[in-house]
């Protein structure tokens, strides 16, 4: 009776807030959603001043932003950097989290949380700090680092790996060990164990790493700043400096082919990899 009774209470004042947090789930998607959809809506605006309500509605501003050289140059300097990144990441990150996840060693915590830095650091506090190291390693080796393309690679890696190894690590921590051993015992070499038993339980987390490693990159701005250069200039970076001379839907109709892209990321690689189990 007791038990009842308390399951009951327990029930009435579940139900009794369940108002209030469907209206902050609510409240919570507004507030996340609208302004992108503001952004999504002002790219198609016709007149080039920013007004409310427009006069009418073109793609007039989505062909000016593909003729402009500018915009281009980042985009593809964007795209290049996310790839590298993401590759370096997963090259550094996938056997770091095995060993995070599997191995129990003396200063395990302290690596885990020197490999998870650059989430807590300020981006501005990071990208100034691998300047002035970029800057130290030129006067050391007479090579130039800082303000090019593996300059910022450099930089964007070390935005991409935190995602990697973080997403990789919650995925292996609820693998039972005892599947890759019973494989083994059945006669299955190591890397046949690892690709049919291990990797099928971790993919979504590698694919999940992957993909926010490249999202980190794609939209980095902070420590772009500091390293950026004459010919080598990310596409956020383009944005801020168009937006010191104009205002106008062209950044709108960018920011909105930027939303479209990691949008259709997100849904392509959840639809065939079911990212929601990574987490």
């Amino acid at each position: 009776m007791a038990v009842s009774r308390t399951s009951s209470v327990r029930a009435t004042t579940a139900g009794s807030f369940r108002p209030v947090m469907i209206g902050g789930c609510i409240l919570a998607f507004v507030m996340v959603l609208a302004p992108l959809a503001a952004i999504v809506w002002v790219s198609f605006f016709e007149n080039k001043i920013i007004s409310f309500p427009p006069t009418g509605y073109t793609l007039d501003w989505y062909r000016a932003a593909a003729a402009m050289p500018q915009f281009r140059d980042g985009f593809v300097t964007s795209l290049k950097l996310g790839v590298v990144a993401t590759l370096v990441s997963m090259f550094v990150g996938v056997p770091a989290a095995l060993v995070l996840a599997r191995g129990r060693f003396s200063g395990r915590e302290a690596i885990q949380s020197l490999l998870l830095a650059p989430l807590i650091v300020p981006g501005i506090v990071a990208g100034a700090a691998l300047y002035m190291f970029l800057i130290e390693v030129e006067l050391a080796s007479g090579v130039q680092v800082a303000m090019t393309f593996w300059g910022l690679a450099i930089a964007h890696s070390l935005i991409a790996l935190p995602w990697t190894v973080r997403l990789i690590t919650a995925s292996l921590i609820g693998l039972d060990p005892q599947l890759k051993e019973a494989a083994l015992t059945m006669g299955a070499r190591p890397f046949t164990a690892f690709r049919l038993v291990t990797w099928p339980l971790i993919r979504p987390g590698v694919v999940a790493g992957a993909l926010f490693a490249f999202i980190a990159s794609f939209v980095d701005l902070e420590k772009s700043l500091f390293l950026v250069g004459p010919g080598v200039t990310t596409l956020p970076i383009v944005i801020v400096n168009y937006l010191e001379w104009s205002i106008d839907p062209t950044i709108a109709a960018v920011a909105t082919v930027q939303i479209a892209i990691i949008s259709a990321g997100l849904v392509v690689t959840d639809r065939y990899f079911k990212l929601a189990r990574a987490f």
